[in-house]
């Protein structure tokens, strides 16, 4: 049997993304995301948690991060978890756990009717993504629905 190994995440940049050049004019995107839940304790109070996450881009997706993606940008990220291991100066063994993301669209509120260029999923179709305003509450179905 085949396994499965996806992620969804929407969250907001803690960073600008830091891209770099592999050989072969390949670009690379690494930044971290920060998901937050809320919900209520026993008493009543608001608790907030947050987790980090480590996206890493590959070619289009990363050159498309870069010239639109900031720190605070809100985000969906599709993609799998990857980890990878190597040994420190001391020879300590490391591990970290990125995901590798494969389709991004921007959530931004678009700010005084300004387009800031078109958006990409995976396959460098256009697309114009949603924003947030576009996702009906919980609990409220959407009259779009076809059923």
């Amino acid at each position: 049997m085949r396994g499965v190994n996806r992620v969804m995440l929407i969250g907001n940049l803690g960073r600008d993304p830091d891209v770099q050049y592999l050989e072969g004019n390949i670009a690379v995107a690494k930044f971290p995301l920060a998901t937050t839940e809320t919900f209520k304790d026993r008493a009543g109070k608001l608790i907030s948690q947050t987790e980090w996450h480590t996206v890493v881009l590959w070619r289009g997706l990363a050159e498309l991060a870069q010239k639109y993606l900031h720190k605070g940008s809100l985000v969906y990220i599709e993609g799998r978890l990857r980890t990878r291991s190597w040994e420190d100066k001391e020879g300590n063994k490391k591990f970290a756990t990125e995901v590798v993301g494969d389709n991004l669209i921007m959530l931004d509120k678009r700010t005084d009717g300004a387009h800031h260029g078109p958006q990409s999923n995976s396959h460098g179709e256009n697309i114009e993504g949603f924003n947030s305003a576009d996702i009906p509450p919980m609990g409220e179905p959407s009259q779009d629905l076809p059923f």
